[in-house]
């Protein structure tokens, strides 16, 4: 399956036949179980690699999504890498004996951090107390296996920090996935020595002290930053109104028709990663290739991924 669909799209078009020679991305967020890439999950992967994205980690959210991520990183060695854990959403879910399968995949060397675990006060399809409770299951997990931590935080920064502190000196590095919060907040988790994925949500950020003021005046370092495309989520709408001129006028044309050709609100994919790395860049004021080269080591360093 996997050689076929190589051999189908790996000129993607012919006028992107060289793209990003420059750039080497990781996406560390891709929902690639999700049943909208079920029928053509190889064309994805590659339409990836030939946007320049060479790795890509598939979340697990639940321990179903964790054994099929866990699977497809198997299928596509070296490229696909996959975490294990239980969604803030789905901690009512939680299950003694499937716990214990869940810790089984998460020692498996493609297994590569622990999460998508948190909390998330937005909804609340899981009580908070609830959600709590298996998250610090997910800590203890992370700390007795010596794996990072990928977190999921939505409108819950307080407890959350305070759950975190509650393991001083032995937590493994810790990431917050997909960060939608304030710049407040993520100066609190940088403090901490903390990682920051970003995604397509610069795109929607409206706040007057959210991700798009912390990522003009600096308040992300480069060494603590990492991108994601959280696909089939978070489509980066480069079109948006409020959306800084500076910031369209940096985009290459390359990663723009990658985003336009095989991305919707939809079903985002791997492909849009350029996109967000070259907003990030505009945002910092920095070259597009910078942002790669440190995102990229972070991810491989911090994940221990294949080089």
């Amino acid at each position: 399956m996997a050689t076929t669909a190589r051999d189908e799209n790996s000129n993607t078009c012919n006028d992107m036949e060289k793209c990003y020679e420059n750039y080497i991305l990781v996406d560390i967020g891709a929902n690639l179980t999700n049943k909208k890439y079920s029928r053509d999950l190889d064309a994805v992967i590659q339409r990836a690699k030939d946007s320049g994205v060479r790795k890509i980690m598939v979340t697990g959210t639940s321990v179903k999504a964790s054994k099929e991520a866990l699977r497809l990183t198997r299928i596509y060695p070296d490229t696909l890498y996959s975490t294990a854990g239980i969604h803030p959403h789905d901690a009512k879910s939680y299950d003694e004996d499937e716990w214990k399968d869940l810790k089984v995949m998460a020692s498996s060397p493609e297994c590569v951090a622990i999460g998508e675990c948190g909390l998330d006060y937005n909804r609340n399809f899981s009580e908070p107390e609830v959600q709590r409770d298996v998250f610090r299951k997910h800590i203890e997990l992370a700390i007795e296996l010596k794996k990072p931590l990928f977190i999921h935080e939505r409108e819950a920064y307080d407890d959350l920090i305070k759950i975190l502190d509650e393991f001083p000196g032995v937590l493994p590095p810790v990431v917050i996935h997909c960060f939608t919060g304030s710049d407040e907040q993520a100066l609190g988790y940088i403090s901490r020595g903390f990682y920051i994925g970003l995604t397509g949500y610069l795109c929607k950020d409206k706040s007057d002290s959210g991700v798009r003021k912390l990522l003009s005046e600096g308040g992300i370092p480069l060494d603590r930053l990492l991108v994601e495309t959280d696909a089939p989520f978070m489509y980066p709408n480069i079109r948006a109104s409020k959306l800084p001129a500076h910031v369209k006028d940096g985009l290459t044309e390359r990663s723009s028709t990658f985003l336009n050709r095989y991305c919707t609100f939809q079903r985002n994919e791997p492909c849009s990663l350029p996109v967000i790395v070259e907003m990030i860049a505009a945002f910092m004021k920095k070259r597009p290739e910078d942002v790669a080269l440190s995102t990229s080591f972070n991810a491989l360093k911090l994940f221990g991924l294949s080089q």
